[in-house]
């Protein structure tokens, strides 16, 4: 959305709108991906994007059915048996499961997320995977609930192009990861102006 689109581009009743919309269309996500988005989702989206077949096939098939993301954000670095690791707007929680498979049992995983069907979502899909170090709480990209340094890695697929205000989520990611920590990002991007209208941008945020 470009930098100039902050928190202060918008007013309280435009923020709001933004929250609806994103309410509205994740409720629908969280049943099935399907239809909802112009790119591959489920088991097809995971393959496409190259995860690793070992993590694919430890996941049930109702599990796979609901991934949904715009790219594979553990292309980007490794993630190391013993870490530590944030998941920023974990959605259906996929992506948590997945690192936390790679972390192991000596390492943990938290998922955020601020849609409460998501989140739901996330905590059957846990409960099927019987992925034991991997847990889910509600909160905003743009004010973290957890300690300074709290984790190795922070990973988020497809979200931070959702965030009204990105500039402070990322201030937010960096002072909860650790001195040497990696952000591993996966994100759709704005090329050329973004649009003078915020009102129009409002409208159509979740779209």
């Amino acid at each position: 959305m470009g930098e100039a689109v902050t928190q202060d581009a918008f007013t309280p009743d435009q923020r709001a709108r933004i929250e609806r919309g994103l309410q509205e269309k994740y409720s629908r996500v969280a049943v099935t991906p399907e239809g909802n988005f112009r790119y591959p989702t489920g088991r097809a989206g995971l393959e496409g994007l190259k995860y690793d077949p070992r993590f694919i096939e430890q996941l049930p098939a109702d599990v796979l059915s609901s991934y949904c993301g715009v790219g594979n954000p553990f292309l980007l670095a490794p993630v190391n048996e013993g870490e530590s690791v944030l998941d920023v707007g974990c959605g259906a929680g996929v992506d948590s499961l997945v690192a936390g498979m790679m972390v192991g049992p000596e390492g943990k995983v938290m998922g955020i997320d601020l849609v409460p069907e998501m989140l739901e979502r996330a905590r059957e899909n846990l409960r099927k995977a019987s992925v034991g170090n991997v847990s889910f709480r509600q909160a905003s990209a743009e004010s973290i609930p957890l300690p300074d340094e709290s984790f190795d890695v922070v990973i988020s697929n497809g979200v931070f192009n959702l965030i009204p205000d990105k500039r402070k989520a990322v201030r937010e990611v960096f002072r909860v990861l650790r001195t040497g920590g990696r952000f591993m990002l996966a994100d759709q991007v704005l090329t050329g102006e973004p649009p003078a209208d915020t009102a129009g941008m409002v409208d159509t945020w979740a779209g």
